[in-house]
């Protein structure tokens, strides 16, 4: 009988769909052992984590130099487990890089390879593909176009469901939200959403504040508007208050909300949004969105080199739809004329509003249903047959 299981997550989505995989094999095999690198996540799922991924969940060439130390040693340890355990499966969760070169390793062993929510090859690197089908056996993609890419290039790839399907839900009425945060149920409520990064927050919130200011002081004859803000869990108030807030934000009716995320992102009649998986989220919860996209100059030539020339769209739930559904701004559109501009069609332009919601629909459904732990768990256990 097969019991053994290495499983490495590199960052907090991978270390939290993971616990989820792990909860899911278990239930069908409960004499499983998993060992690997992860974070609290695994942790709590029973996982021995060997090597904690935080030391190693690095964005950025300049971060992975200062972290070469952590990642060297996260390898040794990791190759060791694998050569000494033997484990009958090894599971890799996005973190493509460093999750790629212990897939190798493991092949070169004889233990076959489960690859679960996989890199955007389709959208950058795309060279990563060939890699892939060399050191991979099985994939579970969590986009619904992912499965019909991969397979085309030969990959056996399965669509097992997004993630965000078992977890985003609002647990409020709007009404409800608004009476419990003291929010007029008549104002227009609009989102806020720079992303949850330092860089991001500093770069974008200031542009979303004007935005703000601006369409106030157009459309506030025409209805009451009050600005929502979710506070990231790496990101404190003060971050945020020093960045843009307590500049452009006096004028402005404005709430930070700490807690009850999606029950606030589902109150909103609009969000502007930094493009990520948050835009799916948003998608899920009805709400029609702005989505934005800027990088620094420099780091947008590099991009422009590696991404796919055929890419259409940018955004998650435009890929998802096949079209585009929401407004994409990206780079020098991402001001505040521009944003307010289509900010104002989703609010007060019903036929685009009502098109919009449209498309949001049509995703919904495209994502199919919840499950995505189960599926996925099917998928690693046939590797161990």
């Amino acid at each position: 009988m097969n019991n053994k299981v290495m499983i490495l997550a590199g960052e907090a989505s991978g270390d939290l769909h993971g616990a989820g995989l792990v909860a899911a094999m278990l239930a069908k095999r409960p004499e499983l052992s998993f060992f690997g690198m992860g974070h609290e996540n695994l942790v709590a799922a029973g996982v021995n984590v060997l090597f904690d991924a935080k030391k190693i969940a690095v964005v950025g060439v300049a971060e992975v130099f200062s972290h070469l130390p952590d990642i060297l040693a996260a390898r040794k340890i990791l190759r060791k487990a694998l050569r000494e355990e033997r484990p009958d499966l090894l599971i890799v969760i996005d973190f493509p890089d460093f999750n790629l070169m212990l897939a190798k390793y493991a092949k070169k062993l004889g233990i076959p390879v489960f690859y679960y929510i996989t890199p955007q090859v389709w959208a950058w690197r795309s060279g990563r593909i060939k890699t892939i089908a060399q050191r991979v056996d099985r994939i579970g993609v969590i986009l619904p176009f992912e499965e019909e890419f991969f397979r085309n290039r030969g990959l056996a790839a399965d669509y097992v469901g997004h993630p965000l399907l078992d977890s985003v839900k609002s647990t409020r009425t709007r009404k409800e939200f608004c009476k419990d945060y003291n929010i007029d149920p008549e104002s227009l409520c609009i989102g806020l959403l720079p992303g949850s990064r330092k860089k991001e927050i500093a770069s974008l919130l200031p542009i979303l504040l004007q935005t703000a200011g601006r369409l106030q002081k157009l459309k506030q004859k025409q209805k009451k508007m009050l600005f929502l803000l979710p506070l990231a869990s790496t990101v404190s108030e003060e971050e945020i208050r020093e960045n843009g807030l307590d500049e452009f934000g006096g004028e402005l009716d404005f709430r930070i909300i700490k807690e009850n995320r999606h029950d606030m992102m589902a109150a909103c009649d609009a969000a502007v949004v930094v493009s990520g998986t948050v835009t799916l989220e948003l998608a899920l919860l009805d709400t029609p969105m702005v989505v934005i996209y800027k990088l620094s100059p420099s780091t947008y030539r590099i991009a422009r080199l590696l991404v796919n020339k055929d890419l259409q769209h940018y955004s998650l739930v435009n890929l998802v739809g096949g079209k585009e559904i929401v407004p994409e701004l990206i780079q020098d559109e991402v001001n505040p004329e521009r944003i307010e501009t289509e900010l104002s069609a989703i609010l007060f332009d019903q036929k685009r509003r009502d098109v919009i919601l449209q498309g949001l629909e049509a995703v919904r459904l495209r994502m199919g249903k919840a499950g995505a732990s189960e599926k996925a768990a099917e998928l690693a256990l046939s590797l161990l047959s």
